[in-house]
């Protein structure tokens, strides 16, 4: 019996969050890629410069610099959601730990050290600077993705910016003087706020509100007062 076919149902299955977001990821930025290169030629028009092609613009700071302002908002969302919610607490939402659980909780209650599982990944298991890393590490991969993301938006933000300024016959400007421009903290902090929202929207209306079948809800018929509790 060929089980090849089974196998990849199953593959499909078992990584369809993955590989369905992921796609849409790809999707929707080659999306972007048309619309932002049909609005930046619309500039050049404008301006009674010279269009350019698809290859070119994604080739260009233009497109850069607004890919990696989102990217940088979405890793710092998931930052400061993972090591915040080891201590901020919300009642009645799936999105918080129960009310008595604030803090990184017990070694018995992460499984970790002495407590750890035969199933439990091998760092878990250990007593030193290994499971001190890796009790963080979800945290700490998005704190540096974030950093990584906010270091390439300022360096194509600037590249972007100086762009423009010499279309309009100004001077270019340097990495460091456009980290403390308007511009470079307009891009930031206008994501930044709106992911912050979108958290906050998320975990006080998972209170009152159900999505039946998902793990970012509480059951249906779950008390508005049940805590951390996964439909």
């Amino acid at each position: 019996m060929n089980t090849e076919p089974v196998r990849r149902a199953n593959f499909w299955r078992d990584n369809s969050l993955t590989l369905g977001f992921g796609i849409a990821f790809v999707v929707v930025l080659a999306a972007q890629a048309v619309a932002g290169r049909a609005e930046y030629n619309e500039q050049l028009a404008v301006e009674g410069l010279q269009q350019i092609g698809l290859g070119d613009y994604l080739m260009s700071s233009d497109f850069a610099v607004d890919v990696t302002e989102n990217w940088q908002s979405e890793f710092l969302q998931f930052f400061l959601y993972v090591f915040g919610t080891v201590y901020l607490l919300q009642r009645g939402s799936p999105e918080s730990k129960p009310m008595h659980k604030s803090g990184p909780e017990s070694d018995r209650e992460q499984r970790v050290g002495d407590h750890a599982r035969p199933e439990s990944p091998r760092w878990a298991g250990t007593k030193d600077w290994r499971q001190a890393v890796y009790s963080r590490s979800l945290g700490l991969a998005m704190a540096c993705l974030f950093l990584l993301s906010w270091l390439a938006q300022s360096i194509t933000g600037v590249a972007a910016f100086n762009e423009l300024r010499l279309r309009q016959l100004q001077a270019p400007i340097s990495w460091t003087s456009y980290l403390a421009s308007a511009d470079f903290w307009n891009r930031s902090l206008q994501n930044w706020q709106s992911e912050l929202l979108a958290v906050a929207a998320m975990a006080i209306r998972s209170v009152y509100l159900r999505q039946r079948g998902s793990p970012e809800s509480k059951p249906v018929g779950a008390s508005h007062t049940a805590t951390g509790v996964e439909g």
